[in-house]
């Protein structure tokens, strides 16, 4: 029998986040179990990266005299483009799929075609609008909350995928990404990724006053909760996650924390 792989590293979870959740020039060196496992529970780190980058381009737009609203396109712009575009399409064919109203078999074969369809950008439309209007609104209130807001999301974007990853979600093809993530992930280890995530994003809130702390929290705690909800809907109708639903829950996710980011 072949000796099973060696544990994966920190490093070596890193690059397969990196490698694997953007565009950065990071080369992935393990693609087995381990260290799809490793690079999972490191997602929240490359959404925070990402985050970064998006907020530091709209603050630079809003320091060149750019209005919010601009900023705000920017913001939502940058994660698009430093995953080229994967979540969003995903999060279109995740809708295609489910719109049709097919059985798993019609509806992943849906999601696997090149084109979208009304469902697909129907909801595409709706949710950069709501990322595009709630980033707006963040901004509206201070430079300060706009970037907040637009780090909390990309972490928590990630997060979602982690949480989706874990041990008992089953893939609903044999091949693709959502096959080589699904169930790497120990329970405990998604659970403990995610206290982590939002005692960090508490943190963060901290130096803008007691109220964003708590906002803060709840957009972690509801993006996540919204997300739950999406993915058992696609566990009940596909049979398990792709690589789509995982680009899906990301979305949901962001545009959740947010929306909520973006109240009071």
């Amino acid at each position: 029998m072949p000796a099973p792989p060696s544990p994966a590293s920190v490093a070596d979870g890193l690059r397969f986040a990196f490698g694997t959740l953007t565009v950065l020039p990071v080369r992935v060196t393990r693609w087995d179990r381990p260290a799809a496992r490793a690079g999972m529970l490191c997602a929240p780190a490359a959404g925070l990266v990402v985050g970064a980058l998006s907020a530091a381009t709209g603050l630079l737009l809003l320091l060149l005299g750019a209005g919010a609203p601009l900023a705000a396109v920017a913001t939502v712009a940058v994660p698009a483009a430093l995953t080229r575009g994967l979540h969003l399409d995903g999060l279109a064919d995740t809708a295609d799929g489910l719109g049709s109203a097919k059985p798993a078999e019609d509806a992943l074969r849906i999601m696997k075609q090149s084109d979208i369809g009304p469902f697909g950008v129907l909801t595409l439309v709706l949710v950069l609008l709501a990322q595009v209007a709630a980033l707006t609104q963040a901004y509206g209130h201070g430079w300060a909350r706009g970037a907040f807001a637009a780090v909390v999301s990309a972490v928590v974007a990630r997060l979602a995928l982690a949480l989706a990853a874990r041990a008992g979600v089953p893939p609903a093809r044999p091949e693709g990404l959502g096959a080589a993530v699904a169930g790497v992930v120990p329970v405990a280890g998604a659970v403990g990724v995610a206290l982590a995530v939002t005692g960090l994003a508490a943190a963060g809130g901290a130096p803008l006053g007691a109220y964003d702390v708590l906002r803060a929290v709840l957009a972690v705690v509801l993006a996540v909760a919204v997300a739950e909800l999406l993915l058992r809907h696609c566990v009940r109708r596909f049979g398990g996650v792709t690589g789509d639903v995982f680009g899906g829950l990301a979305e949901t996710a962001a545009t959740t924390a947010l929306v909520v980011m973006s109240l009071g």
